[in-house]
């Protein structure tokens, strides 16, 4: 029964995390933003306080 020989598993389950954690992500952080983020303004809004009458 070969699943009882876990020498070709292991290598398969070895190489399948390398491509896991090595390859995939640097393709996946490769990608750039079509719209970059543009910095917002450094000023701040001016708000005003609510002046009701509670009861």
């Amino acid at each position: 029964m070969p699943q009882l020989n876990p020498a070709p598993w292991f290598a398969i389950l070895v190489f399948s995390w390398l491509i896991f954690l090595i390859i995939i992500p640097t393709k996946i952080l490769a990608h750039t933003s079509p719209n970059e983020m543009t910095p917002l303004s450094a000023e701040k809004h001016k708000t005003e306080s609510w002046d009701w009458p509670w009861q």
